[in-house]
């Protein structure tokens, strides 16, 4: 399979495009003839302080734009040019040649674990080499080979993270096949479109999702193999035979290809790597197309700002299938690093957490911010001294933190190491992204757990990450600078009264350049001209702007908003995010139209906070959904999102006026999640429509004010 390409006006790369207009800019009357030329003329700018604006973490390339402005930004780690390979090994240009040097510099080093034993029970954690796994990928790309899948043909992966998917994953880059992810959670729709969008011809899946798959397998006629992960031949069901598709074991083909063994067929930088499909919260899913460049590009950039080590032990349980995951493997993997696995139970993640001992861990807000009302709520509850020790000891090593010192080590042992132990005891940094995380939550776990906690910010379009924080900054409310594979500018939405030129800090929409984004949507090549212009520029839709030191922030959402009667805009991620800090919401949904004057909002409890609540106030109930219709409950939950929002500094039209609990919590599974757990509004509003009704009918019926426009 060739990549998605775009028409040039030119022969120059875009890369060349771009160093030409640097060049031309810099020195109109003589423009440098190489790159150490243009290096001393970039250099003198910025000794004159015409270059650098950021002081340390972004620089502003004088490049004029069509408002004739220097506002592109590139990392102040690599100014001169954009980064497309590792530094320290530039011949890795795939992810094909990533495994190959973990396996010849760590192959005696642990790769791959598990805890599952082969009778179902859970144990310590048993391991697989880096050269283990390449002995695997090989028998697994080789067997793919002996069943008849030619290079360039994609292949389906379609059940949870576990080392198999991993190997098959590494299989597909050594024999030039296109890894395409299945979330394990979309249904059988999204997965048929898939299939047959992408024309699938083999499916990795586990028992649990094969029958899915069978109930629609004569509907998808790409298919020619099927491989399950996790079950033997002899526990297989039958197939018939008019569907000419071959069922068989990962055993079985990890057996044949063995017998079988296929010289290696590598891909080329420019090869498509994989075909990511994002649900999106609207419509059918698309197909990011991602090179084996584009990949390696991202990660090569990434390891500039957060650096792994051998000894390091990873995590894995976010979804595989999703690009923040995939490329925190592709990092460990160059850096050697040993990756855990969970059972694949969320419930039971605290156990694996404990067993592994990681020391690195990366997750997302809306378990961060779990975690933070966890300790919080147990904190309130240890009386009034301990709570007083707490807020002694939080407040010195906060203060200590923010000023560059080395905090007393009284507080750990005093009241923090119990907090650690609950990751293990060993987590040395900490990874957040997927959706901004509260500045309060940020320096709550930096202090709780006493390591680094990065945010990030990046999407499948752009291979993951557009820019990070780093090791070094203490600053929370941010999302750092520029990965140094790419540059960021920010482009004026005047709907908006966003604009790049305002002060004191630039705002506008993000835009993104360079070898990290994406080749474009899969046969779409309309909606991949929605978001890639003719500059090359990727328009995100996400709303930022620059801090001091070059540091981006993320402060709205071009798409999702909308406006109240009476003209005011609103955007409600900004909104939930504030409210997911009350100590009794787990989710909450904010909506607001053109035809109402202010805003409601679902509310999907924290059950323990609020039966907590009930016991204390002495409240009766026989149920949790008989507790959230009490209206004594709906109101303590608002009183406590007024304070929330009074604190957040919300507007008077941000706050929500009436609140609906439910006790059913937002998911993947009733259609209400994104697989990045992203809140699918359009759907939302459907099934909470007549909540939402109920609650403008008694705002109206109570203020005749907020009665509905015509």
């Amino acid at each position: 399979m060739e990549p998605l390409s775009r028409e040039s006006s030119s022969d120059e790369s875009p890369t060349q495009r771009r160093l030409h207009a640097i060049r031309s800019h810099l020195l109109p009357a003589a423009a440098p003839s190489d790159e150490d030329d243009l290096r001393s003329a970039v250099q003198a700018n910025a000794t004159s302080g015409e270059l650098v604006r950021g002081d340390h973490y972004s620089v502003v390339l004088p490049e004029e734009l069509q408002k004739g402005k220097w506002n592109v930004y590139r990392s102040a780690r690599s100014p001169m040019r954009l980064i497309s390979r590792f530094p320290d090994h530039p011949d890795i240009g795939t992810l094909h040649d990533n495994f190959v040097h973990a396996v010849e510099n760590f192959c005696d080093y642990k790769y791959l674990g598990t805890r599952i034993r082969v009778d179902g029970t859970v144990g310590e954690y048993k391991w697989m080499t880096y050269g283990e796994a390449g002995t695997a990928r090989e028998a697994i790309g080789s067997g793919l080979a002996y069943y008849g899948l030619s290079h360039g043909m994609c292949v389906g992966l379609y059940f949870i993270n576990r080392p198999e998917w991993v190997i098959v994953d590494h299989a597909c880059s050594a024999y030039s096949y296109v890894s395409v992810p299945l979330y394990d959670t979309l249904g059988p729709d999204a997965v048929k479109y898939v299939v047959n969008h992408a024309s699938i011809q083999a499916i990795f899946c586990a028992p649990q999702t094969l029958n899915a798959l069978l109930s629609f397998i004569s509907e998808i006629p790409s298919l020619q193999l099927i491989v399950v992960v996790g079950g033997s031949d002899e526990n297989l069901p039958s197939l018939p035979s008019t569907l000419q598709v071959k069922l068989v074991s990962y055993l079985k083909l990890l057996s044949e290809g063995r017998r079988h063994l296929q010289p290696y067929n590598p891909p080329r930088p420019e090869g498509v790597a994989t075909i990511c499909y994002t649900s999106g919260t609207t419509g059918t899913p698309k197909g990011v197309v991602l090179t084996h460049g584009n990949l390696i590009a991202s990660v090569a950039g990434f390891c500039q700002i957060s650096k792994l080590y051998p000894s390091d032990i990873y995590i894995s349980y976010l979804p595989l299938a999703h690009i923040y995951e995939r490329t925190n493997q592709i990092m460990a993997v160059y850096r050697g690093v040993a990756i855990g696995f969970y059972q694949g139970d969320n419930m039971k993640l605290m156990d694996d957490l404990a067993a592994l001992r990681p020391t690195v861990f990366c997750s997302v807000p809306r378990l961060y911010n779990r975690i933070y009302a966890g300790i919080t709520n147990a904190v309130k509850s240890t009386g009034v001294m301990r709570q007083r020790l707490f807020q002694a000891a939080y407040n010195s090593k906060k203060h200590a933190i923010m000023t560059g010192r080395k905090p007393s080590p009284i507080w750990d042992r005093l009241v923090f190491s119990k907090i650690k132990d609950k990751l293990g005891g060993r987590v040395r940094v900490m990874g957040s992204g997927a959706s901004p995380l509260s500045p309060d939550v940020m320096d709550f776990l930096r202090v709780c757990f006493g390591c680094q906690v990065l945010e990030g910010y990046g999407m499948t379009e752009t291979s993951c990450v557009i820019s990070c924080m780093e090791e070094s900054d203490n600053l929370s409310g941010h999302v750092g600078s520029p990965n140094p594979a790419c540059e960021i500018k920010l482009v004026d939405v005047p709907e908006m009264n966003y604009f790049s030129d305002d002060q004191p800090y630039p705002r506008g929409e993000i835009c993104v350049r360079g070898p990290i984004v994406f080749q474009g949507y899969y046969k779409d090549e309309v909606q991949t001209r929605e978001v890639i212009d003719e500059s090359s520029w990727l328009h995100t839709g996400d709303i930022g702007l620059w801090l001091p030191g070059g540091r981006l922030k993320i402060i709205d959402r071009k798409k999702n908003i909308f406006k109240l009667a009476q003209g005011e805009y609103i955007a409600p991620e900004k909104i939930e995010n504030v409210y997911a800090k009350c100590k009794f919401i787990s989710q909450c949904f904010v909506y607001g139209d053109s035809l109402n004057s202010c805003l409601v909002a679902i509310v999907a409890v924290d059950p323990d906070v609020l039966k907590e609540w009930a016991a204390y106030e002495g409240v009766q109930y026989e149920d949790l959904g008989q507790l959230c219709s009490d209206p004594r409950a709906r109101g303590a939950v608002l009183a406590d999102m007024d304070a929330v929002g009074s604190e957040a500094e919300l507007r008077g039209f941000e706050f929500a006026k009436a609140v609906t609990l439910v006790p059913e919590p937002f998911a993947v599974e009733n259609g209400l999640l994104t697989p990045t757990f992203k809140i699918k509004r359009p759907q939302a509003k459907a099934y909470f429509a007549k909540a939402i009704s109920d609650m403008y009918a008694e705002l109206s019926a109570s203020d005749p004010s907020l009665r509905k426009t015509s």
